[in-house]
């Protein structure tokens, strides 16, 4: 018997296989994003791919498989692209500012995947559905115990580690959630590091502070003096002001 979480394909060439799904999935997730998971068909999901529907059949036995390895993709990418960000990183609060800027970062290159995921999740059977919360619970491990590592190394007051890791991996989701904002007003770069200073710096104790403020220093990076994050005006006001000055 089957797993919930096995895609079969027809094709038993691994390379053709990924090469082929990565395809189409690429144009399911446009797709889905912007026609939404129920009205879109198999049919424009070959279309935008450029290939044919039989062929995706043998791929994918159906909506659910596209979907549910659309998914996969986003929590599988962030379960094994920020462990290696922090390898040979020692200090926890080092090591939980870097899994901070590591998620953000994997959330800009999944924009639309990251948007579908919350959108879509529902529409997957139960079974799935279940596989993927136990994915992103693995993905919120890393971030809870890097947050449980500085508060037993005396770095950060008492916590709720677990509360705090789900809203840092909210705020990690909202640059996805709301770039239509977002993206306006700050870089990447400025948006992590206001995070950083909202989410994490209150929470730290003097110790914890003074490696923070060190690593400022040395990365440039995180709020430091150099590089604060300032919002930029969004696009209307800016015009207006412009406007303005010229009527003057």
């Amino acid at each position: 018997m089957n797993s919930a979480g096995d895609v079969l394909a027809l094709v038993t060439d691994p390379r053709l296989v990924e090469e082929r799904r990565g395809q189409i999935v690429r144009a399911a997730v446009k797709l889905f994003s912007e026609e939404g998971y129920y009205t879109t068909t198999i049919q424009q999901i070959a279309r935008a791919a450029g290939v044919s529907t039989g062929l995706i059949y043998q791929y994918f036995r159906d909506k659910d498989d596209i979907l549910f390895l659309t998914l996969k993709l986003v929590l599988d990418t962030y379960e094994h692209d920020i462990p290696p960000q922090l390898e040979g990183i020692e200090h926890p609060v080092e090591r939980l500012c870097k899994a901070i800027w590591a998620y953000c970062g994997i959330v800009d290159g999944l924009l639309d995947a990251t948007v579908l995921a919350y959108r879509s999740t529902k529409s997957l059977r139960a079974d799935r559905r279940g596989l993927v919360k136990d994915a992103e619970t693995r993905t919120n491990g890393l971030i809870e115990d890097c947050i449980a590592a500085c508060v037993a190394g005396g770095h950060m007051r008492e916590v709720n580690a677990h509360l705090l890791s789900y809203q840092l991996v909210m705020f990690a989701h909202s640059w996805a959630l709301k770039h239509w904002s977002l993206g306006e007003r700050y870089s990447l770069a400025e948006y992590v590091s206001e995070g950083v200073r909202i989410l994490v710096e209150p929470f730290l104790t003097a110790r914890g502070r003074r490696v923070l403020d060190a690593m400022r220093e040395r990365t440039g990076s995180f709020g430091s003096a150099a590089a604060k994050a300032v919002a930029k005006p969004r696009a209307g006001k800016a015009r207006s002001a412009a406007g303005r000055r010229r009527t003057r």
